[in-house]
């Protein structure tokens, strides 16, 4: 579950920090004196946003996970993360142009906006791993139960969250990638 969280964070980070980098330079119809404060507010809203919201269905779905069982179909932590940026590639492409845009009217705070939407899902994918190493279980949404497009974890069409146990499957608690210790061989 939070390796769908998170898979978008990254894209919307880099492409805010990019959009914002670009919207330094130009001078705006504001001003820099007003647009990067007013991104940077911009920003923290949004991570706070981002971050609090629909907890309450994530922890209800959380609390009522059953234990994956042979026929619940679980992909790799890899798998999803391109399924959800494919999935979303043309919004994401949709909001780095508007960021970039309204660069010309306020500078930097589009894309402080996408950035902080980008630490706010990294925020909340992180408290999920917090829940994940408090119950000792890797959460998983059924694949099936996921839009074609990646949809959402949380939305509608999950009835409920599938736990195996920490070691399984190649995404660590928060979904991170799992790393893995260098083999020590005896001398």
């Amino acid at each position: 579950m939070a390796v769908v969280v998170r898979a978008g964070a990254a894209p919307l980070w880099w492409l805010g920090v990019f959009a914002a980098g670009v919207g330094v330079l130009v001078p705006g119809v504001t001003g820099r004196r007003i647009g990067v404060p007013a991104g940077g507010a911009l920003f923290l809203i949004t991570a706070a946003v981002v971050a609090l919201a629909r907890r309450k269905r994530y922890a209800a779905l959380a609390r009522g996970a059953a234990r994956a069982g042979k026929c619940d179909v679980l992909q790799d932590r890899a798998v999803t993360v391109r399924t959800w940026r494919r999935g979303h590639r043309w919004w994401l492409l949709l909001a780095f142009a508007v960021a970039l845009g309204s660069s010309f009217a306020v500078p930097a705070a589009g894309g402080m906006l996408l950035a902080g939407a980008g630490t706010g899902l990294r925020l909340k994918a992180a408290w999920l791993g917090q829940r994940e190493r408090a119950g000792d279980a890797l959460l998983w949404v059924r694949v099936d139960w996921l839009d074609q497009r990646g949809g959402s974890p949380a939305g509608r069409a999950v009835k409920g969250l599938r736990g195996t146990g920490i070691a399984a499957g190649d995404a660590a608690p928060g979904g991170a990638r799992r790393r893995t210790a260098a083999l020590v061989r005896p001398s």
